[in-house]
């Protein structure tokens, strides 16, 4: 059983990544259905919305700091277009983050890091413990010194995801709020998805950014997609009380405690997102009492006034983590498929530059110079060179 009118697009998955894919590939001219039978739930429900590719920048991953900038200075626009769609607000901030160390090992950390970030020249400014209190009153006096990052900033996952749901429907995307169990597969190419009612949906071009689950649909060919698995995050959210006359904290704060990092990321509405752990427990979403008291411990350490704060929810969710920890972008090996997954901890960072990416590709362009790292086939040479 098929539906009677096909697609250009159909995209399993309307997550921050699916549904960003959606919104600029129907603004192509494409006709698109999302598949989804719980939208917006997922890891973008619970991320905090960081935008800091200069803070989340490791050793190697050059190409990943790049992708992650052209992404965060794509945001001022992007934001300014979508609340205009939509009239929605989406919690946009860009007043910088700041990192701060809580020990001297911490500190020597910091420091290497900026000097690594100098080398790329990446804008980063290091800040004595006072200066950083300066900042950040509510800093612990202990906190050694640290870095701003100007540029960077934030947004909610959960206004913005909204605001995509909308701009979909705006523009004329379709949302199929049922499971996807199968690609459909004739003559060596995709040519569709079955949904769990036995419905087929067909389309010139399937895109999987299911997260996690972006492997697990039926009909799919051995190694055609690269195993993406699941990494737990536990994430707290507290809250400052209505006779708080100042924000509690002004700006993201990232901190290294001991080694261990530790997230606080400010709302308007005197929310604070604290986050989050890092745990590879496969599918497990169980809220544990010692995630909950890692996050608190560590960030009682930064920020003593923390624990007067309200706590309003805990959870749990699963970041799509690649066998690089980059995102897998692009057309995969099989005809008409194509993946937009494995973003790991920035899939809100890098929405508006894979929205770009996946809309050029599926209108038929080759893909941006900005994604080539992070096509599916650089696990098939990979995996050449193993064999």
């Amino acid at each position: 059983m098929s539906d009677p009118a096909p697609r250009d697009v159909v995209i399993v998955g309307a997550g921050v990544i699916g549904l960003v894919t959606a919104w600029r590939a129907v603004q192509r001219g494409l006709t698109v259905t999302l598949v989804d039978p719980e939208p917006a739930s997922g890891a973008s429900h619970v991320a905090a919305g960081m935008l800091t590719p200069v803070s989340e920048l490791t050793y190697g991953e050059e190409p990943l700091l790049r992708l992650g900038l052209a992404s965060r200075d794509r945001y001022p626009s992007f934001v300014a277009e979508l609340e205009e769609l939509t009239g929605q607000r989406t919690g946009h901030r860009a007043d910088g983050l700041l990192e701060v160390a809580f020990d001297g090992d911490d500190l020597g950390y910091l420091d290497d890091l900026r000097r690594f970030q100098e080398t790329l020249g990446v804008r980063t400014e290091a800040l004595t413990g006072r200066e950083c209190r300066a900042l950040e009153p509510m800093l612990a006096p202990s906190v050694r010194g640290g870095l701003l990052a100007p540029d960077d900033g934030s947004i909610d996952p959960r206004r913005l995801t909204a605001a995509l749901l909308t701009a979909v429907a705006r523009v004329g995307g379709e949302l199929v709020r049922l499971a996807a169990t199968d690609v459909i597969v004739e003559r060596d190419t995709a040519v569709g998805i079955r949904l769990a009612d036995g419905r087929e949906i067909r389309a010139g071009r399937v895109v999987l950014a299911a997260g996690p689950w972006i492997g697990d649909l039926g009909g799919l060919p051995p190694g055609i997609v690269p195993p993406v698995r699941p990494v737990k995050g536990q994430v707290l959210r507290l809250r400052a009380g209505p006779a708080s006359r100042e924000p509690f904290l002004a700006r993201s704060t990232r901190g290294l405690v001991r080694g261990f990092s530790i997230y606080l990321v400010p709302r308007a509405d005197g929310e604070i997102v604290v986050g989050a752990t890092q745990e590879e427990l496969g599918y497990d979403t169980t809220i544990t009492a010692g995630g909950i008291w890692e996050l608190l411990r560590d960030a009682r350490e930064l920020v003593p006034g923390i624990t007067e704060l309200e706590f309003i929810e805990v959870n749990a969710g699963l970041r799509p983590g690649s066998p690089d920890n980059a995102p897998i972008l692009g057309p995969a090996a099989l005809p008409g498929l194509f993946l937009a997954g494995g973003h790991f901890r920035s899939g809100v960072l890098l929405a508006p530059v894979t929205g770009d990416v996946m809309a050029e590709v599926l209108s038929g362009g080759e893909l941006p110079a900005v994604a080539e790292a992070f096509a599916p086939s650089r696990f098939d040479q990979v995996d050449s060179r193993r064999r």
